[in-house]
């Protein structure tokens, strides 16, 4: 069963907006899509960041990069662009 949220139409929206894009200064992200999916899942569920599922990586990573994303506030301009779906 697949339990990921972002439909392609939507990631396709939101993808322009992360940072680590090809051609951006800096590191490229490492699969931004599964990032957000770790993100998207975080919320769904509610669960501590220690019992984020290994499928998206390791959680401190995972909340590092939450943590830098949240600070310049790229999750909200991402969660703006996906209210209207």
């Amino acid at each position: 069963m697949n339990r990921l949220v972002l439909k392609d139409e939507q990631w396709a929206r939101v993808a322009p907006l992360l940072p680590g894009k090809a051609g951006d200064p800096g590191r490229s992200g490492a699969d931004n899509r599964l990032f957000l999916e770790a993100v998207l899942w975080m919320v769904r569920t509610g669960a501590p960041w220690r019992d984020l599922p290994e499928m998206f990586g390791n959680w401190n990573s995972v909340f590092r990069r939450f943590r830098r994303w949240a600070q310049t506030n790229v999750l909200e301009h991402v969660f703006l662009a996906l209210s209207g779906a």
